[in-house]
């Protein structure tokens, strides 16, 4: 396998962007998840912060609607921007990891994609959002069950099968049950395995 693309999808709070951080270092390949909103800030000329709020939201059913493949939701062409950016990141022959954004649906057809689904015990997520946010037991449960109730929706708006569906995954595995060094480690022989090493 001469191209890599490490795909993370992950549930809030269960250290799936450190997951993938680490994944990249250990690769020494580049990644994409909070750069792309500056490269859409750049191509937009909106601040990323604007981008930011933005960010993995599904639009209003309400008030967008599609016509010939053209939306009239900011929130969809924020979406389709960044599915074309790591598209053409991937068409390039470029590896690379890239967190969410529907890739291991949107990168399905390369051959180097690994596709994985970082999830965690409820319990082990509430202390780790406790720690990293500085929040009391009741507010990271409720900011954990926000987060991951926005990625449900951007994702089942963008890709037919749902968020968290094992089928949609080489690897699905529970941060909690190795801690988060261990599912790294196990994460790169996986991977490693997955590339003939």
């Amino acid at each position: 396998m001469s191209q890599l693309i490490i795909s993370v999808g992950r549930e809030f709070g269960s250290g799936g962007r450190v997951i993938a951080e680490e994944l990249a270092k250990r690769f020494d390949i580049p990644i994409y998840d909070r750069h792309l909103i500056t490269e859409i800030a750049n191509k937009t000329g909106m601040s990323p912060e604007e981008i930011e709020k933005l960010n993995e939201a599904p639009n209003s059913r309400l008030i967008s609607r599609r016509v010939r493949g053209y939306s009239n939701s900011i929130e969809d062409n924020i979406a389709e921007m960044q599915f074309d950016f790591i598209r053409k990141k991937a068409e390039s022959g470029e590896s690379f990891v890239v967190v969410g954004r529907c890739s291991e649906s949107k990168l399905r057809d390369f051959e180097g994609l690994v596709s994985l689904f970082i999830l965690g015990d409820m319990d082990a997520k509430i202390k780790r959002v406790m720690e990293v946010y500085e929040m009391n037991e009741h507010d990271a449960k409720s900011f954990i069950e926000k987060k991951d109730k926005k990625r449900k929706r951007y994702h089942n708006y963008h890709v037919h099968m749902h968020w968290g569906d094992s089928r949609l995954y080489d690897l699905s595995i529970n941060s909690s049950r190795l801690g988060i060094d261990g599912t790294i480690d196990y994460l790169e022989k996986y991977i490693r395995a997955r590339m003939g090493e």
